[in-house]
């Protein structure tokens, strides 16, 4: 795995990780730069035994991987001041190589560094599924907002012991979510949230980008790309192949996920 990394050529991080058609609305788009107000968000609660379960940072208070990801956040927090740069999106070569779950686990541990708002948003629109490792019931989200006149406000939800993590979950799920991810409305909530504070970024769960083409298609909105690949299952072709797609987008590193500890 370590040749794995070396051989995309292009400066990497690695953090090991432990194992664990719908029409488009006309019209109505905001213009200018309005700010999204994250003090009106809803809490939820959630239970600590779905996220020790789901293997989600909360859920292990003290966690032998949370070192691990305090590793990852530091690094990624460094290269986006580095290039005064707030906005991420999370993603993988092919399925199930736990880019949702690193996503979440990413977004709580900044969370914790005091002074930023995180604002996660799951953008996999097809197969949204954020709320189901959180433990939480389906609900409106993103697709929704996008498809309906909806306050942004009012689909965001906020734990109420991390009360600098906002979700936005994905909503229901969709038949054409490039289109959704290339609407002008799409592109204004982006900017709206990266205005929204000083001290904001946003991260986007988006689909494996050899699946379908929806993270190629969204990837110009975003600063920089993380790419998560799984120890002993993603193929060495496939993360050369998931770069080249990305083209131009700043990739920040890779984090090797499921790696095999001593004391898993």
């Amino acid at each position: 795995m370590e040749q794995l990394i070396r051989s995309v050529e292009m400066p990497r991080d690695q953090c090991r990780t432990g194992q664990g058609g719908t029409p488009m609305p006309v019209g109505r788009y905001r213009t200018g730069t309005d700010k999204i107000n994250y003090q009106r968000v809803q809490s939820v609660a959630l239970d600590k035994a779905v996220l020790r379960q789901n293997r989600v940072l909360t859920g292990h208070e003290p966690a032998l991987f949370r070192e691990s990801f305090q590793l990852l956040r530091t690094q990624v927090l460094q290269r986006l001041k580095e290039n005064h740069w707030n906005t991420l999106a999370v993603t993988s070569p092919r399925a199930s190589e736990g880019k949702t779950l690193t996503a979440i686990n990413l977004a709580i541990s900044m969370a914790r560094e005091v002074g930023y708002t995180v604002v996660l948003v799951d953008a996999n629109l097809r197969r949204p599924s954020m709320l189901e490792l959180l433990g939480l019931p389906e609900q409106p989200g993103l697709s929704d907002y996008l498809t309906d006149v909806l306050p942004i406000e009012e689909l965001l939800m906020q734990p109420y012991y991390l009360e600098d993590l906002v979700v936005l979950p994905g909503g229901r799920a969709v038949e054409n979510p490039t289109e959704m991810l290339n609407s002008p409305r799409m592109e204004q909530l982006v900017a709206d949230m990266k205005s929204s504070t000083d001290k904001c970024i946003i991260i986007f769960d988006l689909p494996p980008v050899l699946a379908t083409d929806e993270a190629l298609a969204f990837s110009h909105q975003v600063d920089a790309a993380l790419l998560v690949i799984e120890a002993g299952a993603t193929q060495k072709k496939d993360v050369v192949r998931a770069v080249d797609l990305l083209g131009a987008t700043n990739i920040l590193g890779t984090v090797l996920n499921k790696a095999r500890t001593a004391n898993p």
